[in-house]
């Protein structure tokens, strides 16, 4: 009866069950497709100074696989790095790096943010280590990645497909 009174008085009527956290654990991690073209090898070696500089692109897709509550999330990372003085390219990295995903609790509003921005976020450590030791193993210094912003990889995202859709067909 003491319990039905401190309920009462307190206002908070029956206990309501918290609610649920977002979960995401990696099930799997691939390599759906690399490859290192070593561009200052095959035309031989460049005679002077090189500087190098490195571009970074890096494509974002997720999509719901038919297992309940699963998902995959592939990032596409492409690497190029070229001589600033020459603008010679030294070596083109591409690398297709997936990892499948088990969420739940997440509101669909807010799984595809959740989907580009927290899984590649997972992955992206393994990433940087592939990109580091290929490169290495190809002839340069370890390409050691700074961290993505992944969500204002995302943001762009929108905003680019927000201005298409805005074009006239």
């Amino acid at each position: 009866m003491a319990e039905d009174d401190q309920t009462a008085s307190n206002g908070s009527g029956p206990a309501a069950a918290p609610p649920q956290q977002p979960q995401l654990k990696i099930l799997g991690q691939f390599i759906r497709d690399m490859s290192f073209e070593n561009i200052l090898a095959s035309k031989g070696t460049m005679s002077g100074q090189v500087t190098p500089e490195v571009q970074v692109q890096v494509a974002l897709d997720g999509k719901k696989r038919q297992q309940e509550n699963q998902f995959e999330v592939v990032g596409k990372f492409k690497v190029t790095s070229k001589n600033k003085d020459t603008e010679d390219t030294l070596f083109l990295l591409e690398l297709e790096y997936g990892g499948i995903f088990l969420i739940e609790n997440v509101p669909d509003a807010q799984l595809h943010p959740f989907l580009m921005i927290e899984c590649p976020r997972m992955l992206f450590p393994y990433v940087r280590r592939i990109i580091s030791d290929v490169t290495q193993d190809g002839g340069f210094p370890p390409l050691a990645l700074e961290t993505i912003d992944f969500v204002q990889l995302y943001r762009q995202g929108l905003a680019q497909r927000q201005a298409a859709q805005a074009q006239p067909n």
